[in-house]
């Protein structure tokens, strides 16, 4: 059966992001066309430098020179590489896979949506967009390009993807930061189920790399409310450790639970100069990619 290609970036999807436009606000090594901030007075073809191969990275690139003094396989980069390029780091943890209601997206395809759309975005403004995968570790790397033809690179990719394996954001976020050199556009799209103070550290890491971030916090509303009813059993999505309780008699300790590690998050995000952005799978994707493209708008 063929793979639907289309199934995250719909016609109906397109139109609704119609006028829509995602700039960014720091200055990042871009010159696109007036959308973005850049350092930079012109624009070079002169070589930059290089950087480590990474899988899909084009073999036409490898400075064969430096293979043979160093028996390792590095890529030249051109300032010409230097516009805008953004990371979508997509959370491919089990229990983004969770959904309340069988009649509503799950959380991972929510953020495929919410990925799809973001990409069409940028590529359609020009930006250069690449995708990693990750759960506890990166599972895949799609190297940041613009031309029109990568979007239906990244469509593949997004119907292909599947939720698998337990999270540690933290090993992920740092090898990325570690491997960004250039200054970008990085968007997390996660359910943030991690320990907050190594989510935190990765997103600092990347500040610290003067890199533009992004954060969109994915939930069910469930997750949000605990408005379950009747005896319940909860299970882990990631461990499958099973537990059986009544809903009610610990609401109000997870939602202050709940309260307190959002709180820390958003509070840490903004003093780090992160964008931290929460949405829940009941929203329509349009309204909340448009709310929060709206707020930025206002805030910068």
């Amino acid at each position: 059966m063929p793979t639907d290609y289309r199934k995250y970036l719909s016609p109906d999807t397109v139109s609704k992001l119609k006028g829509m436009e995602l700039k960014a606000r720091m200055v990042v090594e871009g010159f696109i066309a007036g959308m973005h901030k850049s350092p930079y007075h012109g624009f070079s073809v002169e070589f930059a430098e290089h950087r480590q191969y990474m899988p899909g990275d084009s073999i036409r690139d490898i400075d064969w020179k430096v293979y043979a003094k160093s028996d390792r396989f590095y890529i030249k980069q051109y300032e010409e590489e230097t516009n805008l390029k953004a990371y979508l780091l997509l959370d491919c943890s089990a229990s983004m896979g969770y959904s309340s209601d069988k009649n509503r997206q799950n959380k991972f395809d929510y953020a495929l949506t919410l990925a799809a759309s973001l990409s069409y975005l940028m590529i359609k403004q020009r930006d250069a967009v690449g995708l990693v995968t990750f759960a506890d570790k990166i599972n895949q790397y799609i190297p940041p390009r613009s031309a029109s033809g990568h979007m239906h690179q990244l469509l593949k990719h997004f119907s292909d993807l599947t939720t698998e394996s337990t999270t540690d954001i933290a090993v992920p976020l740092h090898e990325m930061a570690e491997r960004i050199k250039r200054r970008g556009l990085v968007i997390i799209i996660s359910d943030l189920f991690d320990d907050p103070d190594k989510i935190i550290s990765g997103i600092k890491h990347f500040r610290h790399r003067n890199h533009e971030v992004i954060v969109f916090h994915v939930l069910d509303p469930r997750e949000r409310d605990f408005a379950f009813g009747g005896e319940a059993i909860f299970e882990d999505m990631e461990t499958g450790e099973k537990i059986t309780t009544l809903p009610w008699q610990i609401k109000k300790d997870y939602q202050k639970q709940f309260e307190a590690v959002t709180s820390k998050i958003s509070a840490e995000c903004r003093q780090a100069r992160a964008d931290y952005h929460m949405i829940d799978t009941s929203t329509p994707f349009d309204k909340a990619l448009y709310a929060f493209l709206a707020k930025r708008e206002r805030l910068y």
